[in-house]
């Protein structure tokens, strides 16, 4: 079925935010914290299998790697096009918007909830642009076939995966990396692949 991969994460997305709402005030902060930790550490390892996966294989019995150049030239130019669309601010300012529209003023992690995808009610509206970006894909996947080519799909898979990897970082240690102004990364990736 078309669609089914973003209803999954749609929908687990909703299931982990309703789980912080009625669990995640009789908990207490050290149970919080070790458990955002702990997911932290999954998401920083599926991104390191993702990327491992995408730029290591094993030719005639030896290890060899690829995709560097494309990887640093796309996260170079992804992120200058993503920081001068300033697409995290975007991100944080819809994520205000919602939380005045909700009348969740006092939930002072709200924003932070529903940019990174963790814990409460903010986390329940993350499931908005994850629906809509993958949605979007896959209402579009007839028209961009074409150009998603088995290399423009393992740059994407690439790239991809290092964002996660990023997502992690910022679950375990804080925001440390504007990872919404890293996501035209990804068009840039996949437009690679058409270049060789």
């Amino acid at each position: 079925m078309a669609g089914l991969g973003t209803v999954i994460n749609v929908a687990a997305i909703v299931a982990g935010g309703l789980g912080g709402l009625l669990f995640g005030k009789r908990m207490e902060k050290r149970y919080q914290d070790t458990l955002m930790s702990a997911n932290g550490i999954c998401v920083l390892f599926l991104g390191i299998a993702g990327c491992l996966k995408e730029m290591y294989t094993i030719v005639q019995g030896k290890v060899e790697s690829g995709g560097t150049m494309m990887m640093i030239a796309s996260f170079s130019i992804g992120a200058l096009a993503g920081e001068w669309l300033n697409l995290e601010l975007h991100m944080e300012q819809f994520g205000e918007w919602l939380k005045k529209k909700t009348k969740s003023d006092g939930d002072a992690s709200f924003v932070d909830g529903f940019v990174t995808a963790s814990m409460g009610k903010g986390c329940l509206f993350s499931a908005i642009p994850v629906g809509l970006f993958q949605g979007g894909i896959t209402v579009l996947a007839r028209l961009i076939e074409p150009i998603m080519t088995e290399q423009a799909l393992s740059n994407l898979s690439l790239t991809g995966s290092m964002l996660i990897f990023c997502v992690g970082v910022n679950l375990i240690w804080g925001k440390k990396i504007k990872v919404a102004n890293l996501l035209p990364t990804i068009v840039v990736a996949v437009g690679w692949a058409s270049l060789t």
